[in-house]
């Protein structure tokens, strides 16, 4: 079951990456037309400069799940650090609370958010300003499956417990105390 879990996961993270790669290249090109118009025609767009802000917003939203996959959101070194190996499962779980609560929060108030603004249109567009807002609970429901899977990883031994490509290494980690002597984590 939870490699099924796991192979979702990995289908639904590849998706939002998608997203968010297809949604950059529709920035940048959108604000290159932006610039081309304004400065070299002199006459300016006047839609792809809200276009555009909409698209890296759905950028940024969506390639969060692979940045919450990875723990690149919730990593700071030094605790990983600081923390005995014994705490770090501890430590895990303790970040994807705080994690779920925050995505929780964005879900919530961000469907509060995008049924408000369903009657307002995007300036110089006649697209409802709910789809640049609706960014926030996709995004976010797509990194609280990216959250759910890492900690199942790691709670199931498929993954080490940790921030991915970390500066410390387990010799390293030996040296400073937090690992016993002769090997990794487990």
């Amino acid at each position: 079951m939870l490699a099924v879990f796991l192979r979702f996961e990995h289908q639904l993270t590849r998706l939002a990456m998608l997203i968010a790669v297809v949604m950059l290249a529709i920035s940048v090109t959108l604000s290159f037309y932006q610039v081309l118009t304004r400065f070299v025609f002199n006459a300016p767009s006047t839609w792809t400069e809200v276009a555009s802000r909409a698209a890296m917003i759905w950028c940024v939203f969506m390639a969060a799940a692979a940045t919450f996959r990875g723990g690149y959101m919730m990593a700071v070194e030094v605790v990983y650090k600081v923390v005995p190996v014994r705490f770090l499962t501890l430590l895990e779980v303790l970040i994807v609370v705080c994690c779920l609560l925050v995505l929780g929060v964005l879900i919530h108030y961000g469907i509060q958010m995008t049924m408000r603004v369903s009657n307002q249109t995007m300036s110089g567009m006649n697209i409802s300003m709910s789809w640049a807002y609706a960014a926030i609970p996709t995004g976010s429901s797509f990194a609280i499956v990216a959250v759910a899977a890492r900690l199942l990883a790691q709670l199931s031994g498929r993954e080490k417990v940790g921030p991915e490509n970390s500066e410390i290494t387990p010799e390293k980690a030996v040296e400073d105390g937090h690992l016993p002597k002769g090997g990794a984590q487990s």
